[in-house]
C-alpha cells in the first residue's frame, strides 16, 4: 500500500481524473459552480436537469444558492435525487426535524432560502424511501437520464451510504435504492463530525441510493477535504476496484473526478 505516501503531483497520475485545488472554498464553489453550468446549459437547450445531490458536503449549496439567485437561474425544471436519509430502528424516516434529517436540512438550507419563482417544485425534490426503494429507478427510467452525481467519499470509500462489501466490482454495481445497516466506521465518522462524537445517537439504519443509479450519472463529481480524506483519496485513485471500497468503481466511468483541497491532498503518511 504504498500509494499511502503517494506526493500531491503524484495523484494527477491516479485511476480517476483528480482537480488539485486549494482551500476548500474551492472545492464547495467548483461543485457549486459545476451545478449551475448544467442547469444553465440544459436550460438553454429546453431540456430537464436531473441531478443526484449529498447532505454531506455541504458547503457547495450556501454558493449554489447564491448563484442561482445572483443569475435569477431556473430550477423548476429540475429534478433533484437527494442520496439518502437516516432512519428510526423501525426502518421509517427519521423525523424531518431531526438535527440529523437530511430532508430537515436541504428545506432548510435549499429551498426555502430560493424564491418561489426559481425554486425545483415540490414533487421534484426526491428522497429514497425505505417503503418503496424502486421509486428511484422508476423516477431515472422515466426522466430518460441523471445528468451528474455530486457527493462525497465515506472512510470506508462508501459513496452515499453504499457500504464496503467483500465482493467484486462487477457485484457491487448492481447494488440498487434499498435499506442498510451503517458500519461502525461510518457511524462513528459521522458522530464526530455530526454529533460531538455521540455514536450511541447515531441512527443505525440509512436509505440509500444504490451504486448502479450512481455509475449511470453521465457527470460524476465527488469533492475531499478532510484529515482523513488524504488516505482515502489515495485508495480511491490506486487500489484495484472492488466492493471492498466503493468509491474505486468509478476507475471505470467515462465521466468522474474527485475536487481535492490542499488538506485532503498532501500525503498519508510516510512509508520506510
Amino acid at each position: 500500500m504504498s500509494y499511502y505516501s503517494a506526493e500531491r503531483r503524484e495523484l494527477l497520475e491516479g485511476r480517476i481524473p483528480v482537480k488539485l485545488l486549494g482551500d476548500s472554498g474551492e472545492v464547495f464553489y467548483e461543485l457549486a459552480l459545476e451545478m449551475v453550468s448544467i442547469i444553465e446549459e440544459n436550460n438553454a437547450k429546453g431540456e430537464e436537469t436531473v441531478l443526484i445531490v449529498p447532505v454531506g458536503p455541504v458547503g457547495q449549496y450556501p454558493i449554489f444558492v447564491r448563484l442561482v439567485k445572483e443569475r435569477g437561474l431556473s430550477l423548476r425544471g429540475c429534478t433533484f435525487i437527494n442520496m439518502d436519509e437516516y432512519l428510526t430502528d423501525d426502518r421509517k424516516w427519521i423525523d424531518k426535524d431531526h438535527i440529523l434529517s437530511f430532508r430537515g436540512f436541504m428545506e432548510r438550507s435549499v429551498y426555502s432560502q430560493i424564491p418561489d419563482s426559481l425554486n425545483v417544485l415540490p414533487e421534484n425534490r426526491i428522497f429514497p424511501d425505505p417503503d418503496d426503494p424502486g421509486r428511484i429507478g422508476r423516477i431515472i427510467e422515466k426522466l430518460g437520464k441523471v445528468d451528474a452525481a455530486f457527493g462525497g467519499i465515506g472512510i470506508n470509500g462508501h459513496l452515499a451510504f453504499n457500504e464496503a462489501e467483500e465482493v467484486s466490482a462487477e457485484e457491487f454495481a448492481t447494488r440498487e435504492t434499498r435499506v442498510i445497516e451503517m458500519s461502525r466506521e461510518t457511524r462513528t465518522a459521522n458522530a464526530i463530525g455530526d454529533l460531538g462524537g455521540a455514536i450511541d445517537a447515531m441512527p443505525r439504519y440509512a436509505v440509500t441510493i444504490g451504486i448502479k443509479e450512481i455509475l449511470s450519472a453521465r457527470k460524476i463529481r465527488l469533492g475531499v477535504f478532510r484529515p482523513w480524506h488524504r488516505a482515502v483519496l489515495r485508495q480511491a485513485l490506486f487500489s484495484e476496484p472492488s466492493g471492498h471500497f466503493p468509491v474505486t468503481l468509478l476507475q471505470s466511468h467515462p465521466d468522474a473526478m474527485i475536487i481535492s483541497n490542499d488538506i485532503a491532498s498532501a500525503a498519508a503518511f510516510k512509508e520506510e
